[in-house]
């Protein structure tokens, strides 16, 4: 949803319980720098919106390109009436000040002086009503609901400044000599810069979230639909499922499919962050906005609207920018009473001056007061966390890795520990067959096919690099009966009658399987890095058959930088401990865990976690999601399966590993900003308080100028959003 009306941390929390509060609401995070709002339940959304609307806010539901591109045509427009708004109240302050501050060349209250200053008050009353009137009119909808915000404190200090400068000039009589000056030009300095504020923050917030608007540019608005024979442009909203498409050299590819006609080059780099083109090939995927190379082809279509890959990743990047992590909800709870702290320490502020400050008392009381109101506005505290979220997010998701919430965001920046699964992690998951060593008298061709028939069922890596084999010869597969997995050991199935095993040397030594005669050729294998699968009837192993998986070509990079990071690096896997060390050595990993079921893999995690260590494990398989979910952070390659994606707290689009080191220092970047932020919003608050409170004024003789206060809280919200906008210089 995207909400309108919502100024500091007050109002995050006034939204939010107002979402909470209708039936059938799991959850509901505000976010003030986007001015959105995130809901998850079963819920009517036009009850949603009701609840906003009562609670003093209006909202809308955002689904699809039309909303997005109708909210941001609304933050523009708003952009533009805040300028407006700086200018009206701004050119009259500003005469004002000088007129009467510097030059002094404005008459009196006396006389025909008491007209000019009707005059001014009335005009003054008019720009208030146009660049400040939301201030007023949102306090008096907080006020309904028995809640407060920063409105409250606008309108409360300059409405005082003004209702008290109209007494001046209506009743000087009644006011104290020295109490009679008019705060006009306060009034109207306080709101220029609370707008101006505002505009350098509404700016500095489209710039932080440039990452979703880039995504939901890469789509194009229109697609050559094949129909009928007939090439017809289409808006994307009304293509179809299945539908056959023509993408010509330099287009985008509209919607997610297969290449059904032609060959291309497709650069994925918007979305992988891997610069190289990608071959396309008939039969092979394609993702929507990826960019169309030098030739053309046709596809056809197998996910629109929301299921495509792009669809996704924007809703995963807007739900990590929406959640909060244990920070945030402390930062809420304190906004939540901050508002009305801040009253009555004003309240206090102005009976004290009153009672006991030098004389005109009165104009101090008002003074001191209002000064307390201007300056504690909460804008920097709602913003310091969610515009550093918003930034961090945006900039990992640019490089290609995806971040599912605030709370992993916040975990990853505590890492110690990093468990690297081997297998299409480390390894390219592709495994080929390299060496097949039959049996004496035995036919190897024969063989290959009956391992092949046997893998037929299983989808283990090392299962498909056989049948791949196999294929590549032309052995067509054999009728096998009863087959059957055995988990972290291989499968066994009947053929012609007989039991045959497939697998590792732990099944055979299970089936009590001799591998005497095999150790010279294992050794060979394992010098060499190649992972072995026996095949075996009943009664002898028959054949040895050894497969490699390639190591990636970034992979011992990446790995160092890791360490660079001062991160343990480790490595498990199910392999055999030969192969596992071999490809350890290789990539620079000193510490191993092989031969390794996934119920192994999980408690490997559990026992590095009870040493009080925080891990991110990294993996791609179905049998590594129970580990990516034990995890303190789960980092899934978005090559991987769907299953380990769904388990993962960090997703990286493309294959690479460089972005696990990446997507730690985006995470401790961001981490570091919000605590910057956080000290900033807080120091500023205790201090400045105290300070237009009148604390210094036995000291010093000196008080804050409200004007001050107010270009002092707008300048806070601006330096809050400016400091997180430095996570997008990273590299």
């Amino acid at each position: 949803m995207s909400i309108t009306g919502m100024m500091c941390a007050g109002c995050v929390s006034s939204v939010e319980t107002a979402l909470q509060s209708v039936a059938g609401v799991t959850q509901a995070n505000v976010n003030l720098a986007e001015r959105t709002a995130q809901v998850l339940g079963k819920v009517d959304p036009a009850a949603l919106v009701q609840a906003v609307k009562a609670a003093g806010y209006t909202a809308a539901i955002m689904q699809g390109r039309a909303a997005e591109q109708e909210k941001e045509a609304h933050e523009q427009a708003q952009y533009q009436r805040l300028w407006r708004r700086v200018w009206v109240a701004g050119i009259p302050a500003a005469a004002l000040f000088i007129g009467d501050m510097l030059l002094h060349v404005l008459p009196g209250m006396e006389g025909s002086g008491r007209w000019f200053w009707l005059s001014t008050g009335l005009v003054t009353l008019a720009v208030m009503v146009y660049s400040g009137g939301h201030f007023f009119t949102g306090a008096w909808q907080q006020l309904k609901h028995r809640n407060s915000n920063m409105d409250t404190l606008i309108a409360l200090g300059t409405g005082t400044a003004w209702l008290y400068s109209m007494l001046v000039v209506l009743f000087p009589a009644a006011i104290p000599s020295l109490a009679r000056h008019a705060y006009f030009e306060a009034a109207l300095v306080i709101i220029a810069l609370v707008s101006f504020g505002n505009a350098l923050e509404m700016r500095a917030r489209g710039r932080t979230s440039a990452a979703i608007k880039s995504l939901m540019k890469l789509q194009p608005p229109i697609a050559h639909v094949i129909r009928n024979g007939q090439e017809l442009d289409l808006p994307l909203e009304e293509v179809g499922l299945e539908e056959t498409l023509r993408v010509r050299a330099g287009e985008t590819v509209p919607l997610d499919g297969k290449l059904l006609q032609g060959q291309s080059h497709v650069d994925e780099s918007m979305l992988t962050g891997e610069s190289v083109p990608v071959t396309k090939n008939a039969g092979d995927t394609l993702t929507g906005g990826t960019l169309n190379g030098s030739g053309s082809f046709l596809m056809q279509v197998s996910h629109i609207g929301a299921d495509t890959v792009l669809a996704q990743i924007i809703a995963m990047i807007r739900q990590a920018q929406s959640s909060k992590p244990a920070i945030a909800r402390l930062v809420d709870k304190v906004a939540s009473v901050f508002v009305p702290v801040v009253v009555s320490i004003a309240i206090v502020t102005f009976m004290l001056w009153y009672w006991l400050g030098p004389e005109p008392s009165l104009s101090y009381a008002i003074v001191t007061s209002m000064t307390v109101l201007v300056i504690a506005c909460p804008c920097a505290l709602g913003l310091a966390t969610p515009i550093s979220i918003i930034a961090g997010v945006g900039k990992a998701a640019q490089s290609g890795i995806l971040i599912r919430n605030g709370e992993a965001l916040q975990q990853a920046a505590k890492l110690d520990t990093v468990v690297l699964d081997k297998t299409g992690t480390i390894t390219q998951g592709k495994p080929t067959l390299n060496l097949t060593h039959a049996a004496a008298g035995q036919d190897a061709d024969h063989l290959l096919q009956l391992a092949a028939s046997l893998e037929r069922g299983s989808e283990h890596p090392l299962g498909a690099a056989i049948r791949e084999a196999a294929k590549a010869k032309g052995l067509a597969d054999v009728p096998v009966a009863n087959f059957t997995a055995i988990v972290g050991h291989g499968a066994q199935a009947v053929l012609d009658g007989q039991t045959w095993y497939i697998g590792n040397t732990r099944l055979m030594t299970r089936q009590g399987l001799a591998l005497d005669a095999w150790q010279d050729r294992l050794k060979a294998l394992d010098a060499q890095g190649q992972t072995p699968v026996f095949l075996a009837d009943s009664q002898q192993v028959v054949a040895l058959f050894g497969i490699a998986d390639a190591i990636k070509p970034d992979a011992a990079a990446s790995i160092h930088a890791l360490q660079q990071q001062g991160l343990d690096v480790i490595m498990l896997t199910g392999d055999r401990r030969e192969v596992a060390e071999h490809i350890a050595q290789q990539v620079g990993i000193r510490s191993v865990y092989a031969e390794v079921l996934p119920a192994d893999k999980l408690q490997l995690i559990g026992t590095l976690q009870a040493q009080g260590r925080k891990v991110a494990m990294v993996g791609d398989g179905v049998n590594d999601a129970p580990a990516l979910a034990q995890a303190d952070v789960g980092i899934a390659i978005g090559a991987g399966t769907d299953a380990a994606i769904a388990a993962a707290d960090i997703t990286l689009v493309g294959h690479s590993l460089r972005g696990i080191s990446h997507a730690i220092a985006v995470s401790k970047a961001t981490v570091r900003t919000i605590w910057q932020n956080l000290f900033g919003a807080f120091i500023y608050n205790v201090l400045g308080i105290p300070v237009a409170a009148g604390l210094l004024y036995p000291f010093t003789g000196l008080l804050l100028d409200p004007m001050i206060a107010g270009l002092a809280m707008a300048l806070s919200s601006v330096t809050v959003v400016a400091n997180a906008n430095r996570l997008a210089r990273l590299k």
